[in-house]
């Protein structure tokens, strides 16, 4: 049968290029449109001064062509000299692997020589004539079915094709992991501006005994220890997010006298916890700072979790040099190794003479009063937290293994998650429910790792299953540390906004729309404060 000539006004061989043309028309239109974007830009910036000098130059209105409509036409020779392009790309590709590197050389010089004059229809603003597309797109023409007589045949194509596609997902993929990765490093990684505050205080610490002799005095205070006060507790070795957490719930209470707050740090940010407490006002509150290293009935024997914290195998988990791709990076943060977030879970242990405590992460800015909290009626639960399952994946089962019979046998799949962050615990109820024993046994019933997800959330839906009072959502409004879009209304009526995620507001990385919601509680007067954070 006779060949039909080719025919530079129509794409070649429609019913068979169609199929490649939808794998990598968008791709080259796209590019070819930021080009004239990017070319526009560069021309305006360009030509504007030369016709601000010269006046005398009489200025002709010119309509530019727009070259997305152009190549957007299907009668344009821009059209049909790209659509010849992304078809000679692909049968460049094909003769590569299969060692045609001759066919594989005439293709690319044509292809370079069609972008070539592309490119010279876009800087002139101009379309392209027909003297100029002719005889390219009748050689890259006949390329193109000297490609399909080498028996690149249609099979041949998509196979090449979906192996090329399934690359490139692969690639992307590792990209979106790596980059996933880098952010999990940056989130994790403390800021020079705290760190040099921490190495100031610290100083202070040592540099003068006052310090010291004034933390024994507030360790000793009757009022860390009385019923009749507001009592709140934090755990955290962040000296200045710790502090935006005090600063803000003192500046927003109607008593703050009446305030008790209760930090735990660990032994290397103690000195500069206490310096920075104490040399602060917060308006009459009273603050007592301990450390961890303290609570000497907190070991491995009486604590699974600590003992898994002390497994080879669990710490080469978090800070091992091989990575496994399978795991979402950041369920390896290792601070989910950190003593301090499961301190939680402890809370009558540290404070015996207790009876109510609001809990809140160093995450979080108050934003009204909260001593109403602890008027709440928790009609016999032990925790007062504000449910998120709005979402359908805020739910049991996302947290949860129910594929393991131990789970599936006693929880509800669709049973309602909630946030720590601002919880309302009232310690007599937990005493009597024996909860700390709930959740040491679902801790070893975890050994293994296989129930649920790193973190502290999933064991406390369960150790907290059947005793948690839904609070109003307007105490406790979450996502400021990865959510762009909250709505305004809803970050206004919050009595606490929590900055849960990676985009922490005291990192470069954090969302510009919320920082000065933290920003704004950070007690600036300080000295450190300016040489630090400022500079």
């Amino acid at each position: 049968m006779r060949r039909r000539p080719a025919d530079f006004r129509r794409p070649v061989r429609r019913r068979f290029t169609h199929w490649i043309w939808a794998l990598f028309g968008v791709f080259t239109i796209v590019g070819l449109v930021l080009f004239v974007v990017h070319h526009n830009q560069s021309e305006d910036r360009i030509e504007q001064p030369l016709l601000e000098r010269n006046s005398r130059i009489e200025q002709v209105a010119h309509d530019r062509l727009n070259f997305t409509e152009e190549i957007s036409s299907a009668t344009s020779f821009s059209r049909q000299l790209s659509e010849q392009i992304t078809l000679a790309k692909a049968y460049l590709v094909i003769a590569k692997e299969h060692s045609n590197l001759h066919l594989a050389w005439e293709l690319s010089s044509k292809i370079r020589s069609s972008q070539l004059l592309l490119s010279k229809a876009v800087m002139r603003g101009e379309p392209i004539t027909l003297e100029e597309a002719e005889p390219i797109i009748k050689s890259l023409s006949a390329l193109i079915f000297k490609a399909q007589d080498t028996h690149y045949d249609i099979s041949t194509t998509i196979m090449t094709m979906k192996s090329h596609i399934q690359a490139l997902e692969e690639r992307a993929n590792a990209a979106t992991v790596q980059s996933t990765v880098f952010g999990q490093l940056a989130a994790e990684a403390l800021p020079k501006s705290l760190h040099c505050l921490n190495v100031k205080l610290i100083a202070d610490w040592m540099r003068y005994p006052s310090f010291q002799e004034q933390a024994d005095e507030r360790r000793n205070s009757q009022r860390v220890v009385d019923n009749n006060l507001y009592h709140f507790c934090i755990f955290s070795d962040n000296v200045l997010a710790t502090s935006v957490v005090v600063n803000s719930t003192v500046l927003n209470a109607d008593h703050p006298k009446q305030l008790v707050f209760h930090i735990v740090t660990n032994e290397i940010n103690y000195g500069a916890m206490q310096t920075w407490f104490l040399s602060n006002d917060f308006k009459g509150s009273t603050i007592e700072v301990q450390k961890i290293e303290d609570f000497s009935w907190l070991n491995a024997s009486y604590a699974p979790v600590l003992k898994q914290m002390l497994d080879p195998n669990t710490r080469a988990y978090y800070f091992g040099g091989l990575q496994d791709l399978a795991v979402e990076p950041k369920l390896r943060n290792p601070k989910y190794l950190l003593l301090l977030n499961h301190l939680r879970f402890y809370i009558p242990e540290i404070y015996p003479q207790l009876e109510k405590v609001v809990f809140l992460d160093d995450d979080v800015v108050v934003q009204k009063d909260l001593t109403p909290l602890f008027s709440l009626d928790l009609h016999g639960n032990v925790n007062g937290a504000v449910e998120t399952c709005l979402e359908a994946f805020h739910r049991y089962y996302k947290y949860l293994n129910f594929s393991n019979s131990i789970i599936s046998s006693k929880f509800d799949p669709q049973a309602c998650g909630w946030a720590f962050g601002m919880n309302v615990f009232d310690l007599v109820a937990w005493r009597k429910a024996n909860v700390t024993g709930r959740y040491h046994y679902w801790q070893e019933q975890n050994a293994d790792g296989l129930l649920w997800k790193p973190g502290t959330l999933p064991p406390g839906l369960l150790t907290f299953y059947g005793l948690t009072e839904p609070l109003d959502r307007r105490w406790h409004v979450l996502g400021l540390g990865y959510d762009l879009n909250i709505d305004n209304r809803l970050i206004e009526s919050a009595a606490v906004i929590h900055f849960n995620g990676n985009m922490k507001p005291w990192m470069k990385l954090g969302i510009t729309r919320y920082k000065p919601l933290w920003k704004h509680y950070i007690n600036q007067s300080h000295p450190y404060f300016e040489d630090c954070i400022t500079s």
